[in-house]
């Protein structure tokens, strides 16, 4: 078997673009792989470009073989963009193998470890703060919004949700995501405090005792605020707080300063990027992004954190291409924690992938059987909702 094409596609996702590629073979078997970044999507696909060169005419059951040769290809400027690049055409030809042997991509990693896999409501109220009528959903404008959409959550079955910082007067969030010379530059205003802890407490109330709540900080705050903020969610048994830092002393303080769950490393990519924060126990659950690294990397970093005692959790705020990707991940491995997932989305998301997907009581989501990821690209439907190049940054 030869690869004889690689195209990619710029998803228009609402607020976001995302990206895939399709490897195609001389046996009529295509794989796909969801490489999604909602900020530099050319570039992402572009770089998928330059590795053409050392893919088009090789074998693609030679997984590894390919890696590395893209991996050496980009060693001096190793992450980021290339990295993604990297982890679409890996994940790509993971899903030919797949095909050609007949077993989903769990299948050839030992699994499965388990049937179903618990997911939790992510950007749970974040997507609607700018975006409800493209959704289909009322206004996060009010604390009353937040109770009923808790209530939405626990009776939808979900038993644990992720949430942003939204401010209901300019109806947004992201809190430190600004742009020029207004942005908060990683500050606290003065009410934050406050806020957090009304909204925080109305969406626990909402749910009961039973729905785990987490709130995603991302990288806008420093030790300091981060600690600051943490203190005040103690008192609601939190499943974590998530916080992305490029320190490792400074994000071991946030951790050892509370009783709120640390979860953190959704921008880092391999074990080299992991090693330090888990030698130094400074996450309590570790985010892996298969879209951004891929499968066989996602899972050493999986096993890397087993062997350190640590959970794990699949970043996934993109189509169902990936979330079966991180399904199938979880699949192999033993420390999982639950798996994210967007539940409010655009409404053509179940059509680039031949349907939606079926829940189970509690947010449970069947490992896939079928060969490859389980589940397939229509390319005409990713074509028909084409990102309009330099529309201006993705998700906020």
């Amino acid at each position: 078997m030869k690869i004889t094409d690689i195209e990619t596609f710029v998803v228009d996702a609402g607020w976001r673009p995302w990206q895939f590629c399709a490897v195609r073979t001389d046996e009529g078997i295509t794989g796909y792989g969801e490489m999604s970044d909602g900020r530099n999507p050319y570039g992402v696909v572009g770089t998928v470009s330059d590795y053409e060169p050392i893919l088009l005419g090789q074998d693609p059951l030679a997984v590894e073989a390919r890696y590395w040769d893209m991996y050496r290809m980009s060693r001096q400027a190793p992450g980021g963009i290339a990295a993604r690049a990297i982890a679409g055409v890996e994940l790509a030809l993971w899903d030919i193998k797949g095909k050609a042997m007949g077993v989903p991509v769990h299948s050839l990693f030992g699994g499965p470890t388990r049937e179903r896999q618990q997911v939790y409501w992510s950007h749970c109220g974040s997507s609607r703060s700018r975006n409800h009528e493209l959704i289909g959903a009322p206004p996060m404008d009010s604390f009353q919004a937040v109770t009923d959409l808790g209530h939405e959550v626990k009776e939808r079955g979900f038993k644990a949700l992720k949430t942003n910082i939204i401010f209901f007067d300019d109806n947004t969030h992201g809190y430190g995501y600004g742009f020029g010379t207004d942005s908060p530059d990683q500050t606290i205003k003065p009410g934050l405090l406050r806020h957090v802890e009304k909204y925080i407490g109305t969406f626990k109330e909402a749910v009961g005792p039973d729905v785990e709540i987490a709130l995603d900080l991302n990288f806008n705050v420093k030790p300091q605020a981060a600690k600051q903020i943490c203190a005040v969610l103690e008192q609601f048994d939190m499943m974590w707080v998530e916080i992305d830092m490029y320190e490792v002393d400074g994000l071991k303080e946030v951790k050892d300063s509370t009783s709120c769950p640390i979860t953190s490393g959704e921008n880092l990519f391999t074990i080299r990027d992991y090693r330090p924060y888990f030698a130094a126990r400074a996450m309590d659950i570790a985010m892996i992004d298969v879209p951004w690294q891929g499968f066989a990397r996602g899972r050493d970093v999986g096993m890397l954190a087993e062997s350190h005692e640590i959970n794990v959790a699949p970043h996934n705020y993109y189509s169902h291409l990936a979330t079966m990707q991180g399904i199938n991940l979880c699949a192999t491995l033993p420390n999982v924690r639950i798996c994210e997932i967007d539940i409010d989305d655009v409404p053509w998301k179940d059509d680039l992938t031949g349907g939606p997907l079926t829940f189970h009581d509690g947010g449970l989501l069947d490992v896939p059987t079928k060969p490859g990821w389980g589940v397939e690209l229509d390319e005409e439907v990713a074509r028909a909702h084409a990102w309009v190049r330099g529309r201006g940054p993705g998700y906020r």
